[in-house]
């Protein structure tokens, strides 16, 4: 890929830009011309796409001509779900996602605290003893003699629980009397959420803005041009937020639309969410936890713990109050719920909101459910009555999905085959926003289509173009957007270009193929997804015309 214009005048990188630019000699995915190969961006708009016989006609009128060489130019991905600072700080500093063992991860976590002397507060994420040998999480005591007993926090891959070390646990006064504290075991509920505000206090300015920085980087390296965060006083701060809103606004990186997680109990709430900048009240309003440690909230006991149904954070008044004085306010609501318990309470409080408000005031705002992971058909066709949308994680299904994954062990094979049921939703109609939770599951946006086109649960599969626009059309859908995530004229020039093979119209179960996959059909192709196949790479990235990554080499 290379400009080849005589009058070429390449922006710096993250400059804003009023050139107009031609991209040909690739593949254009494109609603407007299927066999598209050319694309002409003017300034931060989409000007024109179609095929090569037409470019030469605009190719004397732009400023720069680039050569995509066979290159595929798409959307840009929108991650709908991210923890932006917390995602930097697991990419610069202890992660623990790959630890294949519990001695491995106190060895590191050994090694992270010697290399880290001043820390105040060491920070760790992402163990997950469903995949070591020994089957248990590290204790309390065993993190000690790793950090000589400075204060420790080691979030589970969820974040939904964590272990610390007694350094952290005696910077909480009264945590042995929050529920979820347990002396030795990682802490769940209250006792998590109040040690997760003591360590992230402990963080810099200099040091969030660092790790903010990181992962938009890593975020625009992946293709991906915009970011929903899912901020809240139980997972972040508000200066988190507003720093994030700020850094991003700066235009070096992705667009990052901010959410913030508080239940609206009066009209005076919704002032200060507008004051924050977000864009709704929503993300991870916690309505339950997660199902690998035990939280989310279930009808039935869970599987491997039948004293366990999981935890309720919200009751029933709270949810549908939420929801009213959104809906009354004109504000986008939304909520985290997993468990099908959870679901209902959220489905409850949307059926109140709309005998009080109207359906179509309820249908307007969109309001939002995260996650959605175990849901009744009852509660899919409620979605689709109420316009919710399932902001979902694909990348949860495969890493803890099939017959012997995390899932089913907490569950059952039976309550297991029936998480994320994407076709259901999608067939009734429920739109669908895709994203990671990072750092939960990484910002991946290719692999996240793939994990969706290749669910573990057959019955569950979607076609690779479905899952495709959930993670670029379906992103900007969600915050009330219907002009972005696609490459049409008018629409914001929010692209990435790949290297990739060859492309397909891909539907690996013939249940979900419900259009042509003959090439003459005029489908657009996307890269061939299949598992063991290498990813597409991402060259460049570019956001509002502004070039936010450029693959060195590339």
């Amino acid at each position: 890929m290379h400009p080849s214009s005589a009058t070429a005048r390449p922006s710096a990188k993250g400059a804003p830009t009023s050139t107009t630019v031609m991209l040909r000699g690739g593949f254009v995915h494109t609603p407007a011309d299927p066999f598209a190969t050319a694309i002409v961006v003017d300034g931060g708009t989409v000007a024109w796409v179609g095929e090569e016989a037409a470019a030469d006609s605009f190719a004397d009128g732009v400023d720069e001509v680039v050569q995509l060489d066979g290159a595929l130019v798409t959307p840009a991905f929108t991650d709908a779900h991210v923890h932006t600072t917390a995602t930097g700080l697991a990419l610069t500093g202890l992660d623990l996602t790959t630890a294949a063992s519990l001695p491995e991860a106190l060895a590191r976590t050994a090694a992270h605290a010697a290399a880290h002397p001043a820390d105040r507060v060491l920070l760790g994420h992402g163990w997950d003893e469903t995949r070591w040998p020994e089957r248990r999480p590290p204790t309390r005591e065993e993190l000690d003699r790793a950090t000589g007993g400075r204060p420790l926090y080691l979030s589970r891959t969820d974040v939904h629980s964590a272990a610390v070390t007694s350094g952290l646990a005696a910077l909480v006064p009264g945590l042995a009397g929050l529920p979820g504290h347990h002396p030795s075991a990682p802490l769940t509920r209250d006792a998590h959420h109040a040690v997760r505000k003591a360590a992230y206090a402990a963080v810099t300015p200099a040091q969030r803005e660092a790790a903010q920085r990181a992962a938009l980087r890593h975020a625009a390296a992946q293709g991906i041009g915009a970011l929903h965060e899912c901020a809240g006083p139980d997972i972040s701060s508000q200066d988190d937020l507003t720093g994030l809103l700020a850094l991003a606004a700066a235009g070096d990186g992705p667009r990052v639309l901010g959410y913030w997680a508080e239940p609206v109990r009066t009209p005076a709430d919704l002032d200060r969410i507008r004051d924050l900048g977000a864009v709704g009240a929503g993300g991870d309003l916690f309505v339950d936890g997660s199902l690998g440690s035990h939280t989310a909230c279930l009808h039935a006991p869970y599987a491997d713990d039948a004293a366990a149904t999981g935890v309720s954070y919200l009751d029933g008044e709270t949810i549908a109050r939420h929801l009213l004085l959104c809906t009354q306010a004109g504000v986008q609501a939304g909520f985290h719920a997993i468990g099908d318990a959870a679901v209902d309470a959220v489905v409850a409080g949307v059926r109140a909101a709309a005998e009080a408000a109207g359906l179509d005031r309820v249908r307007a705002l969109r309001h939002r459910v995260e996650h959605a992971e175990l849901l009744s058909g009852a509660a899919i066709a409620a979605f689709a009555e109420f316009g919710l949308v399932a902001s979902v994680q694909p990348a949860f299904d495969a890493a803890w999905g099939g017959t012997d994954g995390m899932y089913a062990e907490r569950l059952g094979a039976e309550r297991a085959a029936a998480l994320n049921p994407y076709a259901a939703l999608t067939r009734a109609g429920v739109p669908l926003a895709l994203g990671s939770d990072s750092p939960v599951t990484p910002l991946d946006p290719w692999g996240a289509v793939r994990a969706a086109t290749f669910h573990r649960t057959p019955e569950h599969r979607i076609s690779a173009r479905a899952a495709f626009t959930g993670h670029t059309r379906g992103g900007w859908r969600a915050v009330g957007r219907d002009d972005a995530g696609v490459l049409v004229p008018g629409a914001p020039a929010d692209y990435a270009v790949w290297r990739v093979g060859d492309l397909v119209v891909q539907a690996p179960d013939e249940r979900v193929a419900n259009w042509s996959t003959d090439p003459r059909s005029g489908t657009p192709g996307l890269p061939d997804l299949t598992p063991g196949r290498e990813l597409p790479t991402a060259l460049r990235t570019v956001v509002g015309g502004r070039t936010v990554h450029v693959r060195p080499n590339g």
